[in-house]
């Protein structure tokens, strides 16, 4: 039996909008710093009802660091879960210097996922905003969309399959990319 294809989708940046300072994305800490990305939700519901398992895979080191709270995570989580076919938000707490495997760049939360749901990584993707969501994609073996919002930090991994600049056009993208390879 083959598994279900997913898309993976980093949640600041992708799910809701970071908060750009400097040209440098940070989470929202609070619910009012909240807000959805226009367009996700239409490009979601249209992944979903195309068969497409939607999880969120979360780097939130302010947490480790001392920033955040974990409740605060859990609670916009819990937020984007109400408004959006997203099945899960897994999510790394670490910080860079504490080694874990769930981090991104690695694949750890994408490889739990995985397993969790019986998932076919070689039909799935990972979407990010940054260079560690899509090394995280390509070290779990899926397809990758890098959304371009120019921000300072330097990329530091291969090239992503697909390039756009528009969240709002994953679905658009994904599902083109699948009809041409059925």
């Amino acid at each position: 039996m083959t598994g279900i294809p997913a898309v993976f989708l980093d949640r600041d940046g992708i799910i809701n909008r970071a908060i750009v300072r400097d040209r440098r994305p940070y989470p929202p800490t609070t619910l009012d710093e909240v807000e959805i990305i226009p367009g996700v939700v239409n490009s979601l519901q249209r992944l979903d009802a195309h068969g497409y398992l939607l999880i969120g895979i979360s780097n939130q080191p302010d947490v480790a660091r001392g920033r955040e709270s974990r409740e605060s995570v859990e609670a916009i989580n819990a937020f984007l879960l109400s408004q959006l076919p997203v099945r899960e938000i897994l999510v790394c707490y670490h910080d860079d210097a504490d080694g874990c495997e769930c981090r991104k760049p690695k694949p750890g939360l994408i490889l739990q996922a995985a397993m969790k749901y019986n998932l076919e990584l070689q039909s799935s993707w990972m979407v990010g905003d940054r260079w560690k969501d899509i090394a995280a994609g390509k070290a779990a073996g899926v397809k990758t969309v890098f959304v371009d919002y120019h921000y300072s930090e330097k990329y530091k991994c291969n090239p992503a399959d697909i390039i756009i600049d528009d969240v709002s056009l994953l679905a658009d993208v994904i599902l083109n990319n699948h009809n041409e390879n059925t």
